[in-house]
């Protein structure tokens, strides 16, 4: 797979706000074919960062339901949590 589509977006919320702050770790949405070694190089080439650890959650997909019926499929997706070395730091609203 290439690096370019390794990286899908950043996954911002409250809690990996804090997570960068505190811990070091930024969080991605991640192509759901990606492995640790390619979501490591395409952080690391996309961002000019050393990576010291990736962590990977993976969320199934699973059926909409509406009066007992199912009625569609909620999609799928996988998410890294990734470590940056202790000087690296990712800034992704810089100017505002």
């Amino acid at each position: 797979m290439e690096l370019v589509n390794v990286l899908l977006k950043p996954f911002l919320t409250e809690k990996t706000t804090m997570l960068k702050d505190e811990a070091r770790q930024v969080a991605f949405y991640v192509h759901p074919r990606a492995n640790k070694l390619e979501i490591r190089l395409a952080v690391e080439n996309a961002f000019d960062v050393k990576v010291e650890e990736v962590n990977t959650v993976r969320r199934a997909t699973s059926d909409r339901v509406r009066k007992g019926r199912v009625v569609g499929r909620k999609p799928g997706w996988k998410k890294a949590y990734v470590t940056l070395g202790r000087d690296d730091k990712i800034e992704f609203f810089e100017g505002v």
